[in-house]
């Protein structure tokens, strides 16, 4: 039997074994995602279902377990889509977002939360929070920052009123395309809507195809989608799921300047997960506006060697030229090295707190 030539209709007919054993593998695995939601209800107490340190363990075991030919990618992927069905038998996860649908921030949902997460849109980065604070949805997912345009404000802004925490983070590789109706000329296009980072981030590719185009800022991608989609001879920038929701034409893919355009999502809600092994920590700190002070508030990462990865200002509204730092280290507040700087913050600051310890983004 081994020196028989492989055929077609013997490898299809091992496929459809592999796929039964897949099928009764995911079931079992299924059922036992319904036993744990019995379990976590008889013990009592707070119900946490969803565990974002507990997902991206799992979820870098399978990528340094993958041996081919799929892609770690794309393996974890794979996994990201079954565990999230799974903890739909749990409690679907409803997540608040910034909408309309169609939008990348609803793009990261997915990525992180998979598709059974229940999305509810949101008008604005504050309602995010509200609906958060309100609990109406367990966990919220805001823009911090992109590669290209850089920081988000109004997101920061959100941290200093909110008593929510970051839960997680998701990192999002981000195509704008030009979207418009069927019946639009690419060659006259009068006016193209966007909101005003994708603007931004296809500033050249603009300049360039449509210099004497209209450009008018919108509140979101979706949003501009939506206005193409009713007016001829007009056009979006917005995304490749914005362009399947409102039936449009894509006039050309892939517009951002840069290749490697990302935007970096949080994820908040009022989980604090405890260390998964590569975690970051935010925090949000002020001082007095003196001689001196962003290097008394910096010297405590570099004695305890506390790796720092982005530091931000904004006005903290309490008096003119006063400023609160949002910094990102490396680390989880539960680290000793990170408890030491933590404790001497508290003491030569005016303000320390900490909105999160979160694992590192997987996918």
């Amino acid at each position: 039997m081994d020196n028989q030539p492989v055929t077609l209709d013997s490898l299809r007919v091992k496929i459809d074994q592999l796929d039964q054993s897949i099928l009764d593998l995911i079931s079992q695995r299924a059922r036992c995602a319904q036993q744990v939601a019995e379990v976590k209800k008889e013990q009592g107490g707070p119900l946490v279902y969803y565990r974002p340190e507990r997902e991206a363990q799992v979820l870098r075991k399978i990528k340094e377990a993958n041996k081919g030919p799929l892609a770690d990618e794309d393996m974890a992927r794979l996994f990201r889509e079954i565990m999230s069905a799974c903890l739909a038998l749990e409690e679907p996860v409803k997540v608040a977002f910034l909408g309309p649908e169609g939008t990348h921030t609803q793009r990261a949902v997915l990525k992180h939360f998979g598709q059974a997460a229940v999305c509810l849109p949101q008008i604005s980065i504050a309602e995010v929070f509200r609906e958060v604070e309100s609990g109406q949805a367990q966990f919220g997912l805001v823009p911090v920052e992109n590669s290209t345009e850089g920081v988000v404000n109004h997101t920061l802004d959100s941290f200093v009123k909110s008593n929510l925490r970051i839960c997680g983070e998701v990192e999002l590789r981000i195509h704008n395309h030009l979207l418009a109706h069927p019946d639009t000329d690419p060659e006259n296009i009068t006016r193209i809507y966007s909101h005003q980072q994708p603007l931004a981030q296809c500033r050249h590719w603009l300049d360039t195809h449509y210099l004497h185009s209209e450009r008018a800022a919108v509140s979101s991608t979706s949003e501009a989608a939506k206005r193409a989609a009713n007016e001829i001879g007009n056009a979006a920038i917005a995304s490749e799921m914005a362009a399947q929701i409102y039936d449009l034409k894509t006039i050309a893919s892939n517009i951002e300047d840069e290749p490697d355009n990302t935007t970096r999502f949080l994820v908040i809600g009022h989980y604090a997960p405890p260390p998964s092994g590569e975690d970051k920590t935010s925090l949000m700190v002020s001082t007095a506006n003196k001689p001196g002070a962003l290097h008394y508030l910096l010297e405590p990462f570099a004695k305890s060697d506390v790796s720092m990865s982005r530091i931000e200002s904004r006005p903290s509204r309490n008096g003119m030229w006063d400023y609160v730092f949002f910094i990102d280290i490396e680390g989880h507040q539960d680290d000793a090295a990170i408890q030491q700087v933590l404790t001497e913050l508290n003491q030569n600051t005016s303000i320390m707190k900490v909105l999160g310890s979160y694992p590192r983004a997987v996918l």
